[in-house]
């Protein structure tokens, strides 16, 4: 049975909260005074350790190499500790999975076997992102975590609840869903977490989030992250918070700093798909999400670019579950370059180390234009963001000019020569730095006699596209260390989370992974688990700050896509 809550997940087509109303809100100082101690705004000196957490949670959070807490982190885990509610304002990208999630474990004890928090999610991959945090950083401890979204069988969630979660992290239809079939019983729950309230609540989700909150204790505690304050926001507030600690730190239509804002004016002569692929071909870009205004033309970017040789996947609302996460775990792998996705089939994503965003078309609102273009920039790191401008956009971009502030750089479109020298220069360089590294000599003769055949040319091509493929996801893959002998041990000595019956089981004694290939992790790419194997959970608004460092797990075989293994086949080094 699918709700229609469930359904708004899919097809709702409004991404564009604006800030309504005025609310009473006190900014955190403390920790942004800290971020100016360190000289890096985007992290503070204040380590986990400085937080009254107990030795387990300090141990999963070192596991995944975090040292230093952001701001948003600094500033709310320890109201959080202590019970308080809070509203809580901060842009995509700045640590706040963390933020929420570090007090709310910490407050339950081991060996709960009832829901004792509730962490709610408006998009399905943005709850599995948070439900691997949570994973990650309770590794060393007794309690279970539950994962319920739609577009998943719902027996294997069943499951978990009935092992008994201490932890519920999903979407509100899903987890209505269970409550309704008398699986969930919120009745002792004293926690329920927010995330995205205000895209949440955008999305048709009030009635459902406001039954969920019916649902707990009258005493329970509320941590509401939004980034901006809506109607549907602030009556929540009014509503259920007690006496909230405010904490305002940013927005999510602030300007993000460190992003290059780039425009091309479309020409009438040249066809739009064709300028977006020169322009690929003159930037370069390492990696990039293509943002359109409607599905279509997502559709067809994503076709045009395959149909050129570039690794892009098409990211749709109308893909199923299974589907959305074989994408992902492609994009995670370091086997997809580009991304082509509207705003509503883009919620919730989150790719780390994103260098660039494409605006096919700007959007008609300007605050959509800043979600799109947060995407990169994160936490101290530097993006670009490149828009195809055409007359239909000019108030658009008036508006980001004047409002905003956004300081375009206007480029002129390339000709069709100017990119294809471009490329070949770029493609001649990695040919080049391969040179030294790679037993050659056999494949001249080769390289003559297919030079001399009528297919000849076809054939090379295709070796070059298999190597330049291969040599990006190498160069786009962190090198991990051995895996971490103790933690996988104390995994397997804590008993429960070992158990394949529970939908939770691991044939390697490390993660979610199973091979009878139900529930959450899943060796073939479906599921929360990852076949690049790079760590069980990661909060990956935190990276690459300060000193944190990769995950200790070792990236499995990547699977490989029907049709697209010749760099399996062909052997360059």
């Amino acid at each position: 049975m699918t709700t229609e809550s469930e359904n708004n997940e899919e097809t709702t087509e409004t991404t564009e909260t604006t800030e309504t109303t005025e609310t009473t809100e006190t900014t955190e100082t403390s920790s942004t005074e800290e971020a100016a101690d360190t000289g890096n705004s985007h992290i503070t000196n204040r380590s986990f350790t400085d937080f009254p957490l107990r030795a387990e949670t300090l141990r999963g959070i070192a596991d995944l190499g975090f040292e230093k807490a952001t701001p948003v982190q600094a500033a709310t885990i320890e109201p959080g500790l202590a019970g308080k509610d809070m509203l809580v304002r901060a842009k995509t990208g700045t640590g706040k999975t963390a933020a929420f999630s570090i007090p709310t474990v910490e407050n339950i004890a081991d060996g709960t076997k009832h829901p004792a928090a509730i962490i709610l999610a408006p998009t399905r991959e943005l709850a599995k992102q948070t439900a691997e945090f949570c994973e990650a950083i309770t590794a060393y401890r007794d309690l279970e975590i539950a994962l319920l979204v739609g577009g998943v069988p719902m027996p294997p969630q069943e499951r978990m609840l009935e092992a008994g979660a201490a932890v519920i992290i999903g979407t509100p239809g899903r987890i209505l869903d269970h409550i309704r079939r008398g699986n969930l019983d919120l009745a002792q729950t004293k926690v329920i977490v927010l995330d995205e309230a205000d895209e949440m609540l955008s999305m048709g989700f009030y009635k459902d989030v406001t039954a969920l909150i019916d649902a707990t204790q009258d005493d329970r505690q509320i941590l509401l992250f939004s980034a901006t304050i809506n109607d549907d926001t602030e009556n929540l507030v009014k509503r259920y918070l007690k006496d909230p600690e405010q904490i305002v730190l940013s927005t999510d239509t602030d300007r993000v700093e460190g992003i290059d804002h780039i425009i091309y004016n479309s020409s009438p002569t040249l066809n739009k798909l064709h300028s977006l692929l020169y322009i690929i071909d003159l930037e370069n870009p390492k990696s990039a999400f293509i943002f359109c205004n409607t599905r279509e033309d997502a559709s067809t970017v994503a076709a045009f670019l395959s149909k050129q040789g570039h690794d892009c996947r098409l990211l749709s609302g109308e893909l199923s579950q299974s589907k959305r996460d074989s994408v992902m775990t492609a994009v995670k792998a370091g086997e997809v370059r580009f991304l082509a996705a509207t705003d509503v089939a883009a919620r919730g994503i989150d790719i780390s180390n994103l260098t660039h965003v494409f605006n096919y078309s700007l959007p008609n609102d300007p605050d959509v234009y800043l979600h799109r273009t947060g995407r990169t920039g994160r936490i101290g790191k530097e993006g670009t963001a490149i828009s195809l401008m055409n007359a239909t956009a000019m108030s658009t971009r008036k508006v980001l000019v004047n409002k905003f502030e956004i300081p375009f750089i206007e480029r002129e479109l390339p000709s069709k020569e100017e990119a294809v020298a471009k490329r070949v220069n770029n493609q001649a360089a990695l040919l080049k730095a391969a040179l030294g590294s790679t037993v050659f000599e056999s494949f001249l003769p080769t390289v003559k006699a297919l030079l001399e055949r009528p297919d000849g040319h076809a054939l090379i091509a295709v070796a070059l596209r298999a190597f330049f493929r291969k040599d990006r996801i190498a160069r786009a893959r962190p090198t991990v260390a051995a895996p971490n002998n103790d933690r996988n041990e104390r995994r397997d000595s804590r008993g429960g989370r070992g158990d394949s019956q529970r939908g939770r089981g691991r044939d390697d004694g490390r993660g979610r992974g199973r091979n009878e290939g139900r529930g959450r992790g899943r060796d073939e790419g479906r599921g929360r688990g990852r076949d690049d194997g790079r760590g069980r959970g990661r909060d990956d608004e935190h990276r690459a700050k300060g000193g944190n460092k990769p995950r200790s797990n070792p990236p499995k075989q990547a699977k490989k896509s029907g049709g697209e293994d010749l760099d399996s086949l062909l052997s360059f080094d």
